[in-house]
């Protein structure tokens, strides 16, 4: 039996939601979560298709997917509602080699990166890795507006209700600032 099931308390409670269910990594992984969204090409299925690539990544393993949600666009509101959902991974990669790993599944389901806000084919964003706050060029972790979207709230909380956000406290908390944007959960 490992230390940690021998002492709960050295389980954090941002890792384990309301059933009990630990998302604590093994030793030598991270815990990341990732926001999936599409509205173009049967956005649906893309995210649907998306987990399953995700499912593939190398020295990753797929934890948790919530259920899939449709939204309103940000932004450009000219365009189709978006499907979103959220993951949970462990993983081997470092979170530079993970966002690249996101980036790749992206062009695979040909994504183009037009313009900001533009529609797109699959849009995947490194939301958190384990509770490290990350400020590079390329990468801003945890996400900087994450705490402002019901689209990855809504769908966090899901599969990780204690869920806390670096710098901003628990996720939950951030729900009554979301709550005027329409979101519909559609199904598992």
């Amino acid at each position: 039996m490992s230390e940690r099931a021998d002492n709960p308390q050295l389980t954090p409670t941002w890792l384990t939601d309301v059933a009990g269910d630990d998302l604590t990594p093994p030793a030598g992984w991270h815990l990341a979560f990732v926001a999936l969204g599409a509205n173009l090409d049967d956005p649906q299925q893309q995210v649907r298709a998306a987990s399953d690539a995700l499912g593939e990544l190398s020295d990753s393993r797929l934890q948790r997917l919530s259920s899939l949600y449709r939204t309103a666009p940000v932004g450009v509101r000219a365009q189709p509602d978006f499907i979103n959902a959220v993951a949970a991974l462990h993983s081997r990669l470092p979170p530079e080699s993970l966002l690249e790993a996101l980036f790749a599944v992206e062009r695979q389901f040909g994504r183009r990166r037009e313009f900001h806000h533009a529609p797109r084919t699959l849009d995947l964003d490194l939301l958190l890795y384990d509770r490290q706050c990350i400020d590079s060029p390329r990468l801003c972790v945890p996400h900087p507006r994450m705490h402002l979207r019901a689209f990855v709230l809504v769908p966090l909380l899901e599969i990780a209700p204690g869920c806390l956000i670096p710098g901003r406290g628990p996720a939950a908390a951030w729900l009554p600032a979301v709550s005027g944007q329409a979101i519909q959960r559609l199904s598992r």
